[in-house]
């Protein structure tokens, strides 16, 4: 499927994982059915866990009294976004401070997305999860300070940086971000096809009220000028 495309001046890159209920190991069923009607009126059932793909995590799927996708701001879900490839630590390392330091420099604004990636890329929930073969990255407390002092509103994930390592690092982290509202994007694909690491992007949800977590169709879009620096 291709993931760059063409927009007069503009090259827009799909990030997005595609899902194929066939193969997808996470719940992802359709449903197609015809209303019964004179006209050929074909509808199709979603039945899909909130987590599936590529998806946007909201408080709510940390917290009870968290805000829920349908209760964030469409704004949430756009913006500046920064590509942060770690590419000079070791396998299984955890990301400190000094090194959101040394990787990022001073280019991070308020309301920033993060993208966090490094060289040491493995696919994300699957058996082989924390294998000895699984060398990506790891977050954890020390990491989500420096995000939250940063006031970034959302952190991203490459496959080369692991968020499902343990609780004494995934809990804290999401303790200290989701509490002011930063979400989560995971499961992004096709960065290697990123020509810039400052692009506009969006990966909007469904507004639903009570949704923990939705599916989105992330995209970045690179030479809008006021993204871009």
């Amino acid at each position: 499927m291709e993931a760059v495309y063409q927009l007069g001046n503009l090259r827009v890159v799909d990030l997005t994982k595609v899902l194929d209920p066939a193969t997808e190991s996470r719940r992802c069923h359709l449903i197609r059915y015809n209303t019964g009607g004179p006209i050929p009126d074909y509808h199709t059932a979603l039945d899909l866990t909130s987590h599936l793909g590529t998806h946007c995590e909201c408080p709510y799927h940390h917290f009870e009294d968290g805000k829920s996708v349908g209760d964030l701001p469409l704004t949430t879900f756009m913006g500046r976004a920064i590509y942060v490839n770690i590419d000079f630590l070791e396998p299984n390392a955890h990301i400190s401070a000094a090194d959101l330091d040394r990787a990022c420099g001073d280019r991070i604004q308020e309301g920033d997305i993060v993208i966090l990636d490094s060289n040491w890329k493995f696919p994300p929930f699957t058996p082989a999860t924390n294998s000895p073969e699984d060398k990506r990255l790891f977050i954890n407390a020390e990491s989500a300070w420096w995000f939250r002092n940063h006031k970034v509103k959302c952190v991203g994930f490459g496959d080369g940086v692991s968020i499902e390592n343990c609780e004494a690092d995934v809990k804290p982290f999401h303790d200290i971000l989701m509490e002011v509202d930063i979400v989560f994007l995971e499961v992004l694909k096709n960065l290697e096809q990123l020509s810039t690491d400052t692009f506009f992007m969006s990966y909007s949800a469904l507004p639903i009220i009570g949704a923990d977590s939705c599916p989105v169709r992330a995209y970045a879009i690179e030479g809008l000028a006021e993204f871009s620096r």
